[in-house]
């Protein structure tokens, strides 16, 4: 049964609005200024999230919470036997000294024994502390130092080493584990030549002689306040932030949301949930989504990579029912179909089938949510074909089962989640942070609102201030910084936590998020430019790859934009241009430029023309990590992309632009009917 017919019988057995109440304030003029969600599920007042595995081994033993990715299959992994995993290892833990309270660093990419480690961690009664893999030595000391992690668990010798390297001043360095055992003669090798062994296994082996009871005592000491982790913000601006969240705020944001999304998802689809996870684990929307999977016991996979070309033919394999992502990932697997379709000659086919796309999503929405009649014959005609030729692709691009998607970290494209709705994937957005818990807001179930970030989740309330800041309380919002009393005052009042992103309250509560507070640009003219809905809308469509947008103190707005490096192979490849042409050659090539203009021109449309993009730059380089301009959770450090590319901005406003008109018209193909 396709996405549009579950929803239709679905909302023949449940009413939406019965498990939806919204509480709306409005301000003199009538707007929306709050809105506020009960929760649904209660307040818990005992125990912890470490009593997760137990609870699923006692009620259901037998039942596959995780898969194991082992000897090239997906291996099940029943909640007893997770159970007893957990305790092996968080009795390792003790035995190598964590007492209740102590921090134990994880730095490793996405998988199994990051789960396996968080809950033993927990368990154990102890604090789990998220270091990215990517983290460099400096980054590495701060946190170690700031948390006071006292044990180290990473995945590599290279991770190892990094921390090795960054901890060698401490005055008691950490101790470390490494997951990827090195294959010395100590180590198992199985017959596909898989190194067994390591952290997890001399964990088990260092804590036998203890018994289970101890593990035991230590989750009956743990209680809803007891603090769980220390997530660090990514650092935009400065030294990252420990967030102190408690086994408290774990469990509203994740018991809410399941209570909010699994009944209705069950009832729709008939299937047992699994998703594969990939999101890195070093960030909360990832390990809420782990706590919720647990909770629910939806099966777990996990995989160590987001990049479309590694991670499609795991998709393939594992055949998720539904998906948590990033835009990039539905941008890259949008972009994917039509360099495909480019290659063999069908490209203005690929863009006929997105417009046919995005008409007949809005206008089934509109019908779905009773605000139209919905798409004719001749659109259904139209989209009929390009199911067969187009979206059954992009289904099976990710597994051929999956029909629902969360998309988080940044908006996803408007006209790329009608696209994807239209090709039988409904993409739900949420909005949140890492002091919130992960999502703070989603599109609930059967009230699709493409363009927002939906509803607060259920026990949260969001407030839009006088300035247009986006205030949060409730359950998932943190109570403090580590060790940063001034910071923590100055973003938490009475409850409130002042987010620094700007946004709306549309009349149902529905919010939008319209930029940063800290990154609003304020062009000579006096004109308020918020950059991130033009980068968003940039990001989102070949060839752009990375970009920043200037303006501040300047008479009009202008972009830095790299070239994504796979875009740019294809672009040279469908004109017969060698892959090595240097990009300085190209940044004068017309038509190069043309295709940029369009991206442009997309972005331009959700703007005024005060506010629009009036020439743009294509750099040189990339935006990464290495280079310091880049976070380790990818977001820009506009303020050291400015001062590298500074030449390149002068030269944009060296003379007049010449603002072509084209950027302000808003064409769009005739409507199909």
């Amino acid at each position: 049964m396709g996405v549009r017919r579950e929803l239709k019988q679905a909302k023949k057995r449940t009413d939406p609005r019965g498990r939806v109440q919204v509480d709306l304030t409005r301000d003199g003029s009538g707007t929306v200024r709050e809105a506020r969600m009960p929760a649904l599920a209660p307040t818990t007042t005992t125990g912890s999230i470490a009593d997760l595995p137990f609870t699923n081994a006692a009620e259901a033993p037998d039942a596959v919470v995780l898969r194991r990715a082992e000897r090239g299959t997906w291996q099940p992994v029943t909640a007893s036997a997770f159970a007893r995993e957990v305790t092996a290892v968080a009795k390792g833990l003790i035995a190598a000294g964590l007492e209740p309270g102590g921090r134990v660093a994880v730095m490793s990419r996405t998988r199994y024994e990051w789960t396996l480690l968080d809950f033993a961690i927990w368990a154990a009664g102890g604090l789990s502390v998220p270091v990215y893999p990517t983290s460099s030595p400096q980054q590495i000391e701060w946190i170690v130092r700031d948390s006071a992690a006292r044990l180290v668990v990473v995945e590599t010798p290279e991770n190892a080493a990094a921390v090795t390297t960054g901890t060698a001043d401490h005055p008691a360095p950490p101790r470390i584990w490494q997951l990827d055992a090195e294959a010395d003669g100590a180590a198992e090798v199985d017959r596909e030549g898989t190194v067994r062994g390591g952290a997890v296994a001399e964990l088990t082996a260092l804590g036998r002689d203890l018994p289970d009871d101890e593990v035991t005592k230590r989750r009956a000491a743990l209680n809803p306040d007891t603090v769980a982790t220390i997530c660090y913000t990514s650092g935009t601006t400065g030294r990252p932030k420990g967030c102190v969240l408690t086994h408290a705020n774990l469990y509203a944001e994740a018991a809410n949301t399941v209570e909010l999304l699994h009944p209705v998802f069950k009832e729709v689809t008939g299937q047992q949930a699994s998703t594969l996870l990939f999101l890195p684990l070093a960030h909360i929307l990832g390990r809420t989504l782990q706590i919720s999977c647990l909770m629910a016991r939806i099966e777990l996979g996990h995989f160590p990579s987001i990049k479309p070309d590694e991670l499609r033919p795991v998709l393939r394999e594992f055949r998720p029912t539904f998906l948590v992502g990033v835009p990039y990932l539905f941008e890259k697997i949008h972009g994917t179909g039509r360099a495909t379709a480019e290659r063999i000659g069908r490209g203005a086919s690929f863009d006929r089938a997105h417009r046919v796309a995005v008409r007949f999503g809005e206008l089934h929405l509109d019908k779905f949510l009773g605000r139209g009649k919905g798409p004719g014959l001749g659109l259904y005609a139209a989209w009929a074909l390009y199911d067969l030729l187009v979206y059954r692709r992009v289904r099976k691009e990710i597994g051929g089962r999956t029909r629902y998607a969360i998309s988080g970290g940044s908006p996803l494209d408007r006209e790329l989640s009608l696209f994807f709705y239209a090709a039988g994937i409904l993409v739900y957005e949420g909005y949140g942070l890492t002091e919130t818990t992960a999502a703070a807001t989603i599109v609930p179930p059967l009230r699709p609102r493409p363009g927002t970030v939906g509803l607060p989740v259920p026990g949260t309330a969001v407030r839009i201030a006088d300035d247009g800041e986006v205030l949060i309380k409730g359950g998932i919002v943190f109570g403090a910084y580590w060790n940063d009393p001034a910071a923590t005052d100055a973003v938490l009042t009475d409850d409130w936590f002042a987010t620094g992103d700007l946004g709306s309250l549309d009349e149902d509560g529905y919010l939008t998020i319209t930029g940063r507070k800290k990154d609003i640009l304020v062009t000579s003219g006096g004109k308020n430019v918020s950059p991130a809905v033009l980068e968003d809308r940039l990001r989102s469509r070949p060839p752009v790859g990375q970009c920043v947008v200037v303006g501040d103190n300047r008479s009009y707005v202008a972009a830095l934009i790299t070239l994504d490096r796979e875009d740019l192979t294809h672009w040279l490849y469908v004109r017969g241009m060698p892959a090595d042409t240097p990009l300085s050659e190209l940044v004068g090539d017309p038509r190069l430029r043309a295709d940029v203009q369009k991206v442009v021109d997309h972005a331009n449309q959700a703007v005024s023309r005060a506010e629009s993009i009036r020439d743009f730059a294509l750099v040189e380089g990339e935006f990464t990590e290495d280079n310091g301009l880049l976070t380790p959770s990818l977001k820009i450090k506009r303020h050291a992309v400015t001062e590298a590319y500074a030449s390149d901005i002068d030269a944009l406003y060296a003379n007049p632009s010449p603002a072509p008109e084209q950027q302000y018209t808003r064409e769009s193909p005739a409507p199909e009917r």
